[in-house]
Order: structure tokens, then C-alpha cells, then sequence
């Protein structure tokens, strides 16, 4: 399930990538327009700028900017960075894998080969929507 802070992290990046082309976008606009609470906005702003997705600017026409253009930012890689892995058990994520308790045969596993499949669709859509950042 997506958390609170990954669904205002998507809002606040599509809302800069509807301004991309025009410049920084200040904490208080994208609250207002997004209809999120800027304290909490302000946290993901600034994790979302220490992992390089947003640049940001002090004083006049200064706020928040994509770091690179939004063609190039899948949802995927947001909901990866405020929620960690896709993956819905350690044994079949690709970024953060881990083997699950008791199991014996990994290879043979249903519930792996089911949850495989799960993570695949998840990651094939979220990944795939390059650009979707521009609705």
C-alpha cells in the first residue's frame, strides 16, 4: 500500500513537472495546490533533494525544481525512495533482497513464484511510466 508521504512525495513531483519549464515552484504553492500539509511536504521536499531527484533555490524566485526532466523520473523510482522496495517479501526484490524465514527451497517456492510475479507487474508499470510524471 502506498503511505501518506509517498502519495504527497507523487503529487508534490508531478506538480513540478508541470512547472518545469518555468522555474522554481515555492513550498507553499505546491501545498496549497496539492492540498498537502507544508510541514510534512517540507520533510519530503528536502529527502527527495538529498537523493537528487529535486534542486532548490533560497531567496527570491527560489522553492523546488526537478533536478533533471520529468521524461526522465519514473514513479517507480519516487515510491522506491519514500517507500523502499516494490517487492511485497524480501526474497524476490531487486534492490533490497533478502532470503525469507524457513524457507527451504527458494527456487521451488509457490508463494515466491506467485509474489515474483506480483513484484514484476508492479515494477513493469511503475517503471514503465516514464514520464508520467506529466499528466
Amino acid at each position: 500500500m502506498l503511505s501518506h508521504k509517498a502519495r504527497y512525495a507523487l503529487q508534490a513531483m508531478i506538480l513540478l513537472a508541470q512547472h518545469h519549464d518555468h522555474g522554481y515552484v515555492l513550498i507553499s504553492d505546491l501545498a496549497r495546490q496539492g492540498n498537502m500539509p507544508k510541514k510534512f511536504l517540507e520533510l519530503i521536499l528536502l529527502s527527495l533533494k538529498n537523493r537528487g531527484l529535486l534542486r532548490s533555490r533560497k531567496g527570491k524566485g527560489g522553492g523546488y525544481a526537478l533536478s533533471r526532466p520529468p521524461s526522465e523520473v519514473t514513479v517507480g523510482e519516487v515510491v522506491r525512495l519514500i517507500d523502499g522496495p516494490l517487492a511485497p517479501i524480501p526474497c524476490v526484490s531487486v534492490t533490497a533482497y533478502g532470503r525469507c524465514d524457513g524457507c527451504v527451497d527458494e527456487r521451488m517456492c509457490g508463494v515466491r513464484l506467485v509474489m515474483k510475479e506480483v513484484r514484476d507487474a508492479i515494477a513493469d508499470i511503475l517503471d514503465g511510466k516514464k514520464g508520467g510524471l506529466q499528466t
